[in-house]
């Protein structure tokens, strides 16, 4: 009997999705056929490449009426919200436009006695691991750029997600992208472990856990297969005594609470200058006080379950960690009786809070932050980087030198000036310490994708 992968709905427990898993047998002999399929692709004009890759992503986008409930269903997020496709199609179609210039032969020398070049060639068969939590945005980072700079594709979806790797697949197919050269694929862990350990994929990117991100490096020991690793995360917001009030309240509460906390760069511990303090926590506790948690398939919620029950146990258990250590919760729990012990999970502001507690260091990814208040540059610029994790820190001022001054001290991966939780597809998409390694997007994103050849061409 074969193996299933499953979908548990966060809105009722029930299972929602179910799907065969590949034996390695299988999975090996649907590798042959990409990369067979990807040498034509390669050779295809690159226009056409982009051009395909656009129609598929144009493709996907029609089918929002189908994708938007199922978001809903397998992890939590509210209708009212839409699907993706609106980052998904900036981040495709900024690869897109820069795809000819990134991938453009470097010219070294063009003379009557050489022709010195350096041009960019597909690593090959790229596996895409992606993660739910915005599961077409995430993956479509790697899979857009991967496929314009003619490798093929494999895509491997979270069982929390496990139809939009299905959809990706079929909107790109009607599009006219070759079956083989974008793959969807159900793996379990030691498959997909053995099939990196037999330099099966020439690049492996994955977004997801810490733990998970040491499991495919353990796996690709040796085999000398790139990688691309996002992993945790624990963004802080640093707001100064010069910020605007308003927008800083408004922009990493958000940051904080959106899709029930779970985002990649999303806001997870604040810090704001003694003179702004009672102000801030104020205001953040009068929006959060507002949300409507309930069932993300009615149009009046505005925050959902979060994904699966253990993910909102942790949260609870981080919360009331930091409660036994001295902190204090201001969200009143009258306020949501939606809130089962389960996957719905009340959001949460926590003041008084220190960093021996384990909300203010270990990765929360759930709707509850902690506010400190700090009384300088230099509390604040340790206290950012008293973390394991460097994804994005956003800071609020008016002042764009200061800002700059302080992120050159940050140990991030990005660094944001009154915003937060955004990717900018021109930017590279990368961290350091714990959060992984490489980068994702802009230029940098196809020179991962792409390995440099050489030519030395001595004319007689």
């Amino acid at each position: 009997m074969s193996q299933t992968v499953q979908c548990v709905s966060p809105i009722d427990g029930s299972v929602f999705a179910e799907r065969p898993i590949l034996s390695l047998e299988a999975a090996k002999s649907a590798i042959k056929n990409a990369r067979k399929a990807q040498k034509d692709w390669a050779a295809r004009p690159l226009q056409d490449r982009i051009d395909l890759v656009r129609a598929g992503v144009a493709r996907l986008g029609e089918m929002s009426d189908q994708i938007v409930p199922e978001l809903a269903h397998m992890m939590g997020r509210p209708v009212r919200y839409g699907g993706e496709f609106r980052g998904v199609d900036e981040r495709a179609s900024y690869m897109a436009d820069i795809a000819a210039e990134s991938l453009a032969p470097m010219v070294v020398e063009e003379s009557d006695r050489f022709e010195r070049r350096i041009l960019r060639e597909p690593q090959g068969l790229v596996l895409v691991i992606a993660p739910w939590n915005y599961p077409y945005m995430t993956a479509i980072n790697t899979v857009a750029p991967a496929l314009i700079a003619g490798n093929a594709v494999m895509l491997k979806h979270a069982s929390q997600t496990l139809l939009v790797g299905e959809r990706m697949v079929a909107a790109f197919t009607a599009a006219g992208i070759p079956a083989d050269v974008f793959q969807n694929v159900f793996l379990d862990h030691q498959t997909t472990a053995d099939l990196i350990a037999d330099r099966q994929f020439n690049f492996v990117n994955f977004t997801g856990s810490v733990g998970g991100g040491q499991a495919i490096e353990r796996a690709a020991a040796g085999t000398f297969t790139g990688l691309g690793l996002e992993l945790g995360g624990k963004d802080p917001g640093y707001v100064m005594e010069d910020a605007n009030l308003e927008a800083a309240v408004d922009t990493l509460i958000d940051g904080a609470m959106f899709n029930s906390g779970q985002c990649c760069c999303g806001i997870e511990r604040i810090y704001v200058a003694e003179p702004l303090f009672d102000a801030f926590v104020e205001k953040a506790v009068a929006i959060v006080s507002g949300y409507t948690l309930g069932n993300p398939l009615n149009s009046e919620t505005t925050l959902g379950p979060m994904a699966h029950r253990r993910f909102a146990a942790e949260v609870r258990a981080q919360t009331q960690d930091a409660l036994q250590k001295g902190a204090r919760a201001l969200i009143d729990p009258a306020l949501f009786p939606q809130d089962d012990g389960g996957a719905y999970l009340m959001p949460q502001i926590l003041v008084d809070v220190t960093h021996d507690m384990r909300v203010m260091r270990d990765e929360s990814f759930g709707p509850v932050v902690g506010i400190m208040k700090v009384k300088d540059d230099a509390e604040a610029i340790a206290l950012m980087n008293d973390s394991e994790f460097g994804l994005t820190a956003s800071l609020w001022t008016q002042d764009v030198t200061r800002a700059a001054a302080l992120g050159a001290q940050i140990e991030t991966g990005t660094v944001f000036m009154n915003r937060a939780d955004y990717l900018d597809p021109g930017l590279c998409w990368t961290g350091c310490k714990n959060t992984g390694r490489g980068g994702a997007l802009s230029i940098i994103g196809y020179q991962s994708l792409t390995r440099p050849k050489s030519y030395h061409l001595k004319k007689a």
